[in-house]
């Protein structure tokens, strides 16, 4: 059995992510880019190339079953081969790892549909449950008793995540704790990119429960689920761009989530752009 109390000596990111290619069509690297986080952590990536939007999902090994963290941007498995790439990767980290049995939870940070497209692969697959979206399922699953002030645990084996409700930029934002790695997926609540605020005063109190959670936790990275910014401070590329060549890392601070809480304070619902240097609020007013 691992050991997953022992947080791994050394967590990789690169410092570039495949950002899409300037003709799509004839992008050479793969539909997904996989990344080792760590021996029992990977992070994906769909190319640009497929969707624009990029969207990141993670892979989480534990004891007795793997977590998906969301399903990408694309539902035909002919342009996007999730169930394929993760049945490799399963089976990868089983040779190494032996299990009689092993199985698989799919969820998601939020219901919006470039997160939650490709979902239908793993509905045949054995030993496999998948959370649908929708806060009422999302409650039911994980046994939220007191949404949205209370955290609850999901344990993968001797591997333990604390999910932290997160709405605002989605009613059934879910934020992710990895008490492993230390590292918290926030989703599409805070990355490099833009942060689109759909109910002001729940994404203020969000903001708050994670400056508060992370104040007693040690916080490796966050990590979200897209990269929208150049590497000038305040600038995205614009909506619908499939080639990315200028991107920051993909990984923030805890420190960000100071910042997303002042800049919630500060720009008080009103509506329009509001750049903060690594990642741009947006006010749907």
């Amino acid at each position: 059995m691992i050991d997953f109390l022992r947080t791994p000596d050394t967590l990789t990111l690169p410092t570039h992510w495949h950002a899409g290619w300037p003709s799509p069509k004839h992008d050479p690297a793969p539909e997904i880019q996989v990344h080792p986080y760590s021996d029992h952590t990977l992070v994906l990536r769909q190319n640009k190339s497929v969707h624009f939007e990029a969207p990141f999902l993670f892979l989480l090994f534990g004891n007795e079953r793997a977590l998906l963290l969301d399903t990408g941007a694309t539902a035909d498995p002919a342009h996007f081969p999730l169930r394929e790439t993760v049945d490799a990767l399963i089976d990868e980290w089983l040779t190494r790892n032996p299990r009689p049995e092993y199985g698989l939870l799919v969820a998601h940070t939020h219901g919006h549909g470039d997160h939650i497209a490709a979902d239908a692969q793993f509905a045949d697959r054995p030993r496999t449950t998948v959370v649908p979206p929708g806060l009422d399922d999302v409650v039911r699953h994980f046994g939220f008793a007191d949404w949205p002030h209370q955290a609850v645990e999901l344990d993968l084996g001797g591997r333990v995540l604390d999910l932290i409700p997160g709405p605002g930029h989605h009613p059934d934002a879910v934020i992710f704790y990895d008490r492993h790695t230390a590292t918290l997926l926030t989703g599409d609540s805070l990355y490099p990119g833009r942060l689109y605020v759909d109910d002001a005063a729940a994404y203020a109190e969000t903001a708050g429960r994670l400056v508060d959670f992370c104040a007693t936790r040690p916080v490796t990275h966050v990590l979200g689920c897209h990269i929208e910014m150049t590497t000038a401070p305040g600038e995205d590329y614009p909506r619908g761009t499939t080639y990315q060549p200028d991107e920051p890392p993909l990984q923030l601070t805890a420190a960000h989530l100071h910042t997303l809480r002042r800049a919630l304070a500060e720009t008080d619902g009103r509506p329009g752009s509001h750049p903060y240097g690594d990642f741009i609020l947006v006010h749907r007013g």
